[in-house]
């Protein structure tokens, strides 16, 4: 809790500043501060559902927390629209008033351990952690994070490039593009709580290795969209939101299979080696397709994003 009544403030008043930027320099020095301020609070925000939700429930829990983050971002893109018409700072504004809000909800509804309680009774090395997950003979954290990476190289080198693949190789507009893009955040929302109900009631292992198999179904069968197959919008556009599906029994259950096995105290550590795993995939997929495209052609984005989800899926099938 002491990272978010730090981070977020700090994130809310650099959300204020944002917009009366003067110069370049300034805008990247307002940037820089939300990014770092944001990141101070981001992984200890996410550690406080497995905290305070038994195992079983944790995929229903990251289910919620997943639709509530769609919704927010959706009420965000609608509301800031509307907002931005009257004055350009009040969608920066609204937006800062609310995470003070969220704060302030979390530190009256969130009851944690007193801090010197904390600080005397868990002293965890994160180098210690992860040379346990390396050494340990039961090898399942370190292979699903490594599945992580991998299904996040597939995504993110999907996603950056997909409005180029559409325009440059379908001949469609960008506004096309990103409506068809929009039927997989859609149905991912749709189903971001169903998806953790499924997680717990056939296992979330068995959930995301169905969800890793489908989609590598459904991008094969778009790489061939324009290629063996003409192009059909309507068509592809269903693709999306059966991907969209899929995508949500993986994403939903990831992180709580991340934190299931392990002790309360290191829930913060692995929560941070997951959106480690999860950022550094960021940065390498769309590096990695992006040259893959270069040196072939646009027919090998979804064949990419295919190929990385299988091995994610070989890394799944090994964990216990």
């Amino acid at each position: 809790m002491p990272f978010l009544m730090i981070g977020i403030p700090l994130s809310a008043f650099a959300f204020i500043l944002l917009p009366n930027y003067t110069s370049f320099l300034s805008f990247m020095i307002i940037i820089t501060v939300l990014n770092f301020s944001m990141a101070i609070f981001r992984a200890p925000t996410v550690a406080l559902m497995p905290d305070i939700t038994p195992a079983p429930l944790r995929s229903k829990a990251n289910g919620i927390i997943n639709f509530m983050g769609g919704l927010a971002s959706v009420f965000v893109l609608v509301g800031g629209s509307f907002l931005s018409r009257e004055n350009r700072n009040y969608p920066f504004v609204f937006t800062a008033i609310m995470m003070i809000f969220a704060l302030g909800m979390l530190l009256k509804f969130i009851k944690e351990p007193k801090i010197a309680q904390v600080a005397e009774q868990t002293r965890i090395s994160i180098r210690a952690s992860i040379k346990e997950i390396w050494s340990a003979e039961d090898k399942s954290t370190l292979y699903i994070l490594f599945a992580i990476f991998f299904w996040f190289v597939g995504y993110q080198g999907v996603e950056a490039t997909f409005s180029n693949y559409c325009v440059q190789f379908l001949g469609l507009e960008v506004s096309d593009a990103s409506l068809t893009l929009g039927f997989f955040a859609l149905s991912f929302l749709t189903f971001s709580i169903p998806a953790g109900f499924i997680g717990s009631k056939l296992g979330k292992r068995k959930t995301i290795l169905i969800g890793l198999v489908g989609d590598a179904i459904v991008f094969i069968m778009i790489a061939m969209i324009g290629t063996i197959f003409p192009f059909n919008q309507a068509v592809m556009m269903g693709f999306m939101f059966v991907g969209g599906f899929f995508w949500a029994l993986i994403n939903i259950n990831s992180y709580p299979m991340v934190v299931e096995k392990i002790s309360e105290e290191k829930i913060g550590t692995f929560t941070g080696l997951y959106y480690f795993s999860s950022s550094l995939a960021a940065i390498t997929g769309p590096l990695l397709l992006g040259g893959l495209i270069d040196l072939t052609s646009f027919v090998a984005t979804f064949i990419f994003t295919a190929f990385a989800y299988l091995i994610a899926f070989i890394f799944v099938s090994r964990t216990q």
